[in-house]
């Protein structure tokens, strides 16, 4: 009998292991899965940099544009430019336009990709608007800049060898207050305006 209790623990402790590393990895599976794709560019995601590399490349990309709102989100978002060619290595600049066409401060976040999702790994941002959340005032339209570079370690990948286009996509959301989704007029601005 002792021995048939001694299994009964045993498996007990076992099976309790096994949920309880389940629900570790489960909490757990978030962060990893968001640094594997950092880490890799996996899913379009793209890299940071402080700077631009030294090497310039001849090989030329073809950088588009896109620009999207989530179905709540009020605001009207869009590339300044819809397009715009550059060698790979060199630093660029480009601006998305956001207006908030209603009577009440709202505060966004925007979440990006790059596609071919491939390159994703190559394709390195050294300052963006979508790094932090933006505030819009009631009326408000602003210029966003985000500064980037093709990593020429793209020249490497035989898999990126024939992309000569990538797009990068921006997807803006309304972030949450603990009041709501509203923010009060006096809230800090955050959003970049260059007008």
């Amino acid at each position: 009998m002792k021995k048939q209790n001694n299994k009964s623990v045993r498996l007990a402790f076992v099976l309790l292991s096994v949920v309880v590393g389940m629900v570790g990895l489960s909490y757990a599976s978030v962060p990893l899965y968001d640094l594997f794709c950092r880490v890799t560019g996996y899913g379009g995601t793209t890299q940071q940099a402080e700077i631009a590399p030294d090497v310039v490349l001849d090989r030329e990309m073809t950088i588009e544009f896109d620009a999207n709102t989530s179905r709540e989100m009020p605001w009207e978002f869009k590339p300044v430019e819809h397009k715009l060619t550059m060698k790979v290595g060199e630093s660029a600049l480009a601006f998305y336009e956001a207006y908030n066409p209603t009577d009440r401060a709202i505060k966004g976040t925007a979440t990006f990709n790059v596609t071919p999702q491939k390159v994703g790994q190559y394709f390195t941002k050294i300052d963006c608007f979508c790094f932090t959340e933006q505030v819009l005032q009631p009326g408000e339209r602003v210029d966003m800049p985000v500064t980037f570079f093709v990593d020429p370690e793209i020249d490497n990948d035989p898999n990126a060898k024939e992309v000569k286009v990538i797009t990068l996509s921006y997807t803006f959301f309304m972030s949450d207050d603990e009041d709501g989704t509203e923010v009060s007029a006096k809230a800090e601005k955050k959003s970049v305006d260059v007008n």
